[in-house]
């Protein structure tokens, strides 16, 4: 049985290499297709989208991304989010859990310029608690264009442990598509394949008689 899985795995493996193979060598075939003129229209293109970029970056910059910060407030709230198209809002009380919480908004600050993280003393904000249904704390207000989308309620979605990493978290924020993540990280990637080595440990251990002709 784990041969034909890994059979299977295998063929997948091919198949996506064959098809990024296939892909890059369309790119290179385009490439070799184009004229002088073509190149410098690419170029244009690009440093046009550089541009633009570098514009934004300082936008964000300007409105406080790149760094976790307090609203100290609670009438600040509706201008942070209106200001930002993602916003990740930390809920928090003088506890445990949300210090940890804080630990890995913080890292994860700096590495999303493109998303505002900011905190908020749920008790001193009862209006914003009352209407947003805060009970749990710590809880993360996912807000995209100035609404609320969706909610990340204590550690339950992390696998109910203050022992999360910070990659959990951040796998979780994209999936709300509140920060831009494109493709697994080097981390995940290690992450998963020490899952599957322990997996298949604990799987011959428990069945020390079993061989890969079975």
């Amino acid at each position: 049985m784990e041969n034909a899985v890994q059979e299977i795995v295998a063929k997948q493996v091919l198949t996506v290499a064959k098809a990024v193979e296939d892909k890059l060598d369309e790119e290179i075939h385009a490439l070799d297709r184009l004229d002088l003129d073509d190149l410098e229209v690419l170029r244009e293109r690009r440093l046009q989208q550089m541009k633009k970029m570098a514009e934004k970056r300082n936008r964000w910059i300007s409105l406080g991304h790149g760094e976790y910060s307090e609203i100290q407030a609670e009438k600040d709230f509706f201008s942070v989010v209106k200001a930002s198209d993602r916003v990740v809002c930390h809920f928090y009380r003088e506890n445990w859990p949300c210090k940890v919480m804080d630990k890995h908004l913080s890292i994860l600050a700096k590495q999303h310029i493109e998303t505002r993280f900011v905190k908020i003393n749920a008790e001193e904000a009862p209006y914003l608690a009352e209407k947003l249904r805060i009970v749990v704390l710590p809880t993360l207000a996912l807000i995209k264009n100035a609404k609320v989308d969706n909610y990340l309620v204590g550690f339950d979605e992390l696998g109910g442990t203050d022992e999360f990493n910070t990659e959990e978290l951040e796998e979780r924020l994209a999936k709300a598509d509140v920060i831009i993540f494109e493709g697994e990280s080097s981390k995940f990637l290690s992450k998963s394949k020490a899952q599957a080595q322990s997996n298949k440990s604990v799987r011959q251990s428990s069945n020390p008689d079993s061989s890969d002709s079975e």
